[in-house]
């Protein structure tokens, strides 16, 4: 069993696990976290459970899958009705806070397993995006086209609230967490940044020359791969078709790495306060994100896919028992932190969780690895049937429950551009890949399932027709402030 500690977990919104300068990027500047890596743990092969906002959360609260719990997509969202890590750590007596986004149904913290939410972030109106349910035939997200136009320099409602995060969070460290001395204490953080509007303050921005970063691989249209949950996916979630030239592309990826470095600015005040107040030497401290950011390549924006900018998120682990600069290629998930939770802390682990498919990230960190398949899914805005990621050895396999699966050698093709899943060479690989999905899931089940709860959730809000007229917003807003309808 592992020291027991305090355990921060910091989590930031749609960071694309490319950017990061311990993972080798040229450019970004991203200190503090690569200081964390430096005296922690890495993990090169991290996946979210799903790459979009609340059923990554979903899943990284309760520790399982999301064809098991069912929350499904930015509209049917964690309700408190299965038992999360924070459940099952205030049952044996340790305090549990969360600062910052969520995204649940909504704020009522005992039911969503914390003892205080602070500045929460949940669905828009305890109803979140409801044309992501429709699933039959993929509406148009209009608000899409947005996001090329408004990026650039300045402060939106996103880049106020992280300061507000972190700054409740500083206080909480100072404050609270030095009067806690009975058993170790779980905080969670909930960053916004990177995820769009694709504003950067000024002080970040200019960290990089708009003519200098770097063009997305294959963004060119005739580069662009073709399939068709992709393609469709495309017209679904048209945010390249608003880009109109070069010089807007680099403003948004501009855009977006100052919003990493602003991101990584205030990881490093969290840092520093848990240095100040003499609580690092007790505490171990993970950073991750709920998914990436395709961030131009393909020709793809935001998230939704099981390409590796997309379904690859960082993660770190730094503290005590945590090997120092060690990079650890085994693959995890957010799944993972529910086990990791459990035994930072210390607790006794209840005999309801024996079969869930996290492990702890303490042991993984140290060469305690199991052989697992861990699995990424996706039913949500855009997908036009569901989408299941897995990992054999270096074999990423995607498998469709409607259309033909893709297959990558990420040894030897890490940035996915030879799909091998229709190629005959590799039809045995396939075979098994199917194999080890079905072992975990029942692909065409889940997806079943999926559409009859959205299906039920559409007509529980009054038919396609009121949810198409009513329309949606483009993303959450903070706590205080109204959603932007389209």
């Amino acid at each position: 069993m592992a020291k027991a500690t305090n355990l921060v977990f910091i989590m930031s919104d749609e960071h694309n696990k490319r950017v990061l300068g311990c993972a080798g990027h040229p450019m970004i500047k991203t200190p503090n976290l690569d200081a964390l890596a430096a005296r922690g743990t890495r993990f090169t092969s991290a996946y979210t459970n799903c790459p979009i906002c609340v059923p990554a959360r979903a899943s990284f609260a309760t520790g399982q899958y999301v064809h098991k719990i069912r929350y499904w997509d930015n509209a049917i969202a964690y309700d408190g009705k299965i038992p999360t890590w924070g459940h099952r750590l205030m049952e044996q007596g340790h305090h549990v806070t969360s600062i910052g986004k969520l995204h649940y149904l909504d704020s009522d913290a005992k039911r969503n397993g914390f003892d205080e939410e602070i500045l929460p972030l949940h669905i828009v109106n305890g109803v979140g995006d409801l044309l992501g349910l429709i699933r039959e035939e993929l509406p148009r997200r209009a608000g899409s086209l947005k996001l090329g136009p408004e990026a650039g320099r300045g402060e939106s409602e996103y880049t106020k609230y992280d300061r507000d995060i972190a700054e409740e969070t500083v206080k909480w460290l100072k404050q609270k967490a030095t009067a806690i001395k009975d058993k170790p204490w779980a905080l969670y953080v909930g960053f916004v940044s990177p995820h769009f509007p694709l504003i950067a303050p000024d002080k970040f921005y200019d960290l990089y020359p708009e003519d200098g970063v770097p063009w997305p691989n294959m963004y060119e249209k005739d580069e662009r791969p073709q399939h068709p949950f992709i393609d469709a996916l495309r017209k679904c979630q048209c945010f390249d078709e608003g880009f109109f030239d070069a010089a807007m592309v680099r403003r948004a990826i501009t855009a977006y790495f100052g919003l990493t470095s602003f991101m990584d600015d205030n990881v490093g005040k969290i840092l520093r306060t848990l240095e100040e107040t003499g609580l690092m030497n007790d505490t171990r401290v993970i950073y991750s994100t709920d998914h990436g950011d395709n961030l131009g390549t393909r020709g793809l924006w935001g998230k939704s896919t099981m390409y590796e900018e997309s379904a690859g998120i960082p993660m770190i682990m730094a503290g005590p028992e945590i090997p120092a600069g060690k990079v650890c290629d085994t693959p995890v998930t957010l799944a993972d932190g529910f086990p990791t939770f459990i035994d930072a802390l210390g607790a006794k682990p209840h005999a309801d969780d024996a079969k869930l498919p996290g492990t702890s990230l303490i042991g993984i960190a140290n060469g305690n690895a199991p052989r697992r398949t861990v699995l990424s899914e996706y039913h949500a805005a855009g997908a036009m049937c569901g989408a299941f990621m897995i990992r054999v050895g270096k074999w990423k396999y995607i498998h469709y429950a409607t259309t033909p699966p893709m297959l990558f050698d990420l040894e030897n093709d890490p940035e996915e551009r030879r799909d091998l899943g229709r190629n005959a060479e590799f039809q045995a690989v396939v075979k098994e890949c199917e194999a080890q999905l079905r072992s975990v899931v029942n692909p065409e089940a889940a997806d079943k399932q999926a559409k009859s709860d959205q299906k039920a959730m559409i007509e529980k809000n009054g038919g396609e027709d009121a949810i198409l007229k009513r329309g949606t917003f483009r993303y959450s807003p903070p706590p205080g402030t109204k959603a932007s309808y389209y």
